[in-house]
């Protein structure tokens, strides 16, 4: 008998392993298992506010409502859209600088023995020390305007630029020059066919760092003499003892930077097609 006919004749059984089946190839996809982890979140978060075991913390519908509250009602003259803009332009002029300062001393220190001798004894002395450690003597350089807290975020997001542009020159695999070499390239050509190019996942890799690094700076900069900013509707809201507050200001910081760590990725796959993902 055909498997086609033994199929025909059991058509209960085919549908009992239908029903499993569908469930597991459902399971398998990587979008509904986002939406079972965020739901598994915000309902464990739920329940444990609900059942006294984190009484200082609000219910997730609290922070959603304190959000709704910000975003119709001014505070200090601005919405939460209006701060979280102000932010957002602290965060991508620091960020574009630091690019512009970081990417060339790394490369410099990538191709240069003598520029990396120079340089490596005063960065590796400085690299360690944390961003939040600058804000006084930004202050007593730059005030407490907008130029101290572009250089607290500045000094946070171009370490990691550095870092990763140099080892992106410094770790291009040998056999990569070994086949142009063969095919008659010179030196010209070598670093414009294969350096840059095969530096670009690891410099994008630092810019990504970068860019989240802003985000945190940015929070310890706005703590210090802000009047408009995400970090500032945080330090209202530990003012006035309003958690809802501080955790919809956090979690704002967390989808504007997870949004622009999209953009950034979005640029790198245009640039950098042959990358490998872990999709």
């Amino acid at each position: 008998m055909s498997k086609q006919a033994l199929e025909a004749s059991c058509p209960a059984d085919a549908n009992v392993n239908k029903g499993p089946n569908q469930l597991l190839n459902l399971l398998r996809n990587k979008r509904v298992l986002n939406l079972i982890s965020i739901l598994s979140f915000l309902g464990i978060w739920d329940l444990l506010v609900l059942y006294g075991f984190a009484p200082l913390m609000p219910r997730p519908i609290e922070v959603v409502q304190s959000l709704y509250q910000m975003l119709i009602e001014p505070l200090a003259g601005k919405t939460i859209i209006g701060h979280v803009w102000i932010s957002f332009r602290r965060v991508i002029i620091a960020f574009f600088i630091a690019a512009g300062i970081g990417i060339p001393i790394g490369v410099l220190m990538g191709f240069n023995k003598y520029a990396y001798a120079i340089i490596k004894p005063i960065f590796e002395f400085f690299k360690p020390m944390p961003p939040i450690a600058w804000i006084s003597l930004s202050i007593l350089w730059f005030g407490i305007g907008e130029t101290s807290k572009i250089f607290i975020i500045l000094i946070g997001a171009v370490v990691p630029v550095i870092i990763n542009s140099f080892n992106g020159i410094r770790l291009v695999e040998p056999e990569l020059y070994d086949c142009i070499r063969n095919l008659g390239a010179n030196y010209r050509q070598e670093h414009i066919q294969v350096t840059f190019p095969a530096s670009y996942p690891a410099i994008f890799a630092g810019l990504q760092v970068a860019l989240s690094t802003s985000w945190t700076c940015v929070v310890a900069a706005e703590l210090v003499g802000a009047r408009e900013g995400v970090g500032f509707i945080i330090v209202q809201g530990m003012n006035v003892d309003n958690t809802a507050m501080i955790i919809a200001g956090m979690l704002v910081i967390c989808l504007v930077s997870f949004l622009s760590s999209l953009a950034i990725n979005y640029v790198e796959r245009w640039l950098c097609p042959w990358k490998r993902t872990l999709d």
